[in-house]
């Protein structure tokens, strides 16, 4: 994954760097830096947001049918 890619999952995710570093409980400076020449993006990292991504949008339906009064 390139610096891009990172970048843009993690906008979709509604991520900052430091709140990504945050919840990986990884330095801020570590996280800046993926993405460069020397330092890519670990291999990890991709999966991991995605998944985040797919468990926000969990959440949020699954927050709507409970405040719609539906049974879950």
């Amino acid at each position: 994954m390139n610096k891009e890619e990172f970048n843009n999952l993690l906008k979709n995710a509604n991520l900052s760097k430091k709140e990504f570093s945050n919840i990986i409980d990884l330095s801020q400076t570590t996280v800046n830096g993926w993405g460069g020449i020397d330092k890519p993006v670990p291999g990890w990292v991709k999966s991991w947001l995605e998944l985040y991504i797919k468990n926000l949008k969990f959440n949020k339906l699954k927050n709507a049918i409970q405040d719609s009064g539906a049974c879950v």
